[in-house]
């Protein structure tokens, strides 16, 4: 298995610069940001360069994140500014080599929202560059209430329903674990979808190992599937994020 670090919430004690450079001493030969819209491309493209480091993934949209929506790709008053936005995230992902882009759906409900959902994932799968997939990824309510793309099933409906090659579906223990219980159980149902994953633990998305998921039988689970992709730590740490790395050593 290999690891990346998600760099919006590992090394959230040093500036943003300086924790690419810690996650490469750490042995991380890649990274995720979640949104790095408010950091110039080439700078942030430097900084991996520098270190040796790949970029994985970015969310999208808003660029706007900071006090705005989370996303809004499931609201039907949104589709023209969704369909623009999600052209800003391409430009970010083709200038830092990243693979994959989460479409978030922003909060929404009914038929109308999973329909417009649907739409713009197709269209901004046919409308994508090369090489990049993008993933859809439920999120729990109680950490985002109101959020439209929030079970698994769901996403699984709305994949079979785009029907599109390169998008996939993104797994989070942490989120996985606290929508339906079981975090190696929604795993192996839902495995042969799975483009991306990302780790937490619960209750508080805490680090691996502290809390509620199995994480020796999700690791083997993980193994057995033939998944070779990244597996990105995307956790809260409470103090220095060099102490929370013996997960690592046990995986």
């Amino acid at each position: 298995m290999k690891f990346a670090a998600n760099l919006t919430f590992l090394w959230a004690e040093l500036p943003y610069l300086d924790r690419f450079n810690a996650a490469a001493d750490a042995g991380f030969e890649a990274v995720e940001i979640l949104f790095p819209y408010d950091n110039p491309a080439k700078e942030t493209q430097r900084a991996l360069t520098s270190n040796g480091l790949q970029m994985v993934l970015l969310n999208a949209p808003p660029p706007n994140y900071t006090g705005g929506q989370r996303g809004f790709a499931a609201q039907p008053d949104m589709v023209a500014r969704f369909r623009h936005d999600i052209q800003r995230a391409y430009r970010y992902a083709e200038a830092l080599g990243v693979s994959f882009v989460h479409v978030m759906s922003g909060e929404a409900e009914g038929a109308a929202a999973k329909q417009t959902f649907v739409d713009n994932l197709r269209w901004a799968a046919e409308n994508a560059p090369e090489e990049l997939t993008l993933t859809v990824e439920p999120l729990n309510q109680i950490a985002m209430p109101g959020y439209f793309m929030s079970d698994y099933g769901l996403a699984a409906d709305v994949l079979e329903a785009v029907a599109a090659p390169n998008v996939a579906l993104q797994y989070d223990s942490y989120h996985a674990q606290m929508i339906h219980g079981d975090a190696v159980a929604v795993y192996e149902q839902y495995s042969d979808l799975t483009g991306h994953i990302q780790i937490g633990d619960t209750p508080r998305r805490g680090v691996p190992g502290s809390g509620d998921v199995d994480f020796a039988t999700l690791f083997d689970r993980i193994e057995s599937s033939g998944y070779d992709g990244w597996i990105s730590a995307e956790y809260h740490t409470d103090g220095r994020t060099a102490d929370t790395l013996n997960w690592m050593k046990r995986s």
